[in-house]
């Protein structure tokens, strides 16, 4: 009996820790996003700025960036479709996003082209991410090229979009050049709400987009 009250008295305490460990509430843990800065930048500063630079009459009138196109035209995978799926992972990890991969429609004996054969990448960004990889691609990206003395001003479409051309993806930090054993190109679209390319140049100029002096 002696025995059993001393087994009741120890198991007591565990039981009343329980039971205070069940009222209290669950701890809720609240993630914080922060901002992506150049979004910030753009309500902040850019938009203000348009409007009075480029003479609209109201805030939104102001041009924006709709979206960034990241394509890969892989030709090379027609002879060997490892290329292929380098190409899709480099895009995977300089963008942070999941890769459309682009097939061939009709088959072109010539170039050993089968319908239906995997021959490009892309990469549609908006919104937070869009605004992170345009930091990046200012910031880091660009000045790694070699000899960089700016990007053209003549790419634009005449609707307000823009267009670069690279040759290499080992620019972006996120690609570690001692493991890439194919150097890969890429085109890179800005594609705006503006009506005009002066707006778009104004717009992305505005952002930091290091233009040579207008030729």
């Amino acid at each position: 009996m002696a025995k059993d009250q001393k087994v009741q008295k120890e198991q007591k305490p565990k039981k009343e820790a329980a039971a205070v460990k069940e009222k209290q509430p669950a701890v809720k843990v609240v993630e914080v996003k922060i901002p992506a800065r150049l979004k910030e930048k753009y309500a902040k500063e850019i938009v203000p700025k348009l409007k009075e630079q480029l003479g609209y009459k109201t805030l939104m009138q102001v041009p924006k960036l709709h979206k960034i196109v990241v394509n890969m035209g892989v030709g090379q995978a027609t002879q060997d479709q490892k290329i292929m799926d380098e190409a899709v992972k480099d895009l995977e990890t300089i963008t942070g996003q999941k890769v459309s991969v682009r097939i061939a429609k009709q088959a072109i004996s010539n170039f050993k082209l089968r319908e239906g054969m995997k021959i490009g990448a892309k990469v549609t960004l908006r919104r937070e991410r869009m605004y992170e990889f345009l930091d990046r691609f200012i910031s880091i990206a660009l000045p790694r090229m070699r000899d960089f003395k700016g990007i053209p001003d003549k790419s634009f479409d005449g609707r307000g979009n823009y267009t670069l051309g690279l040759k290499e993806q080992i620019i972006f930090p996120e690609i570690n050049s001692d493991k890439v054993t194919r150097v890969l190109g890429m085109d890179i679209t800005f594609v705006t709400t503006a009506k005009t390319d002066k707006e778009a140049y104004e717009l992305l100029a505005a952002f930091g987009m290091p233009f040579r002096k207008k030729e």
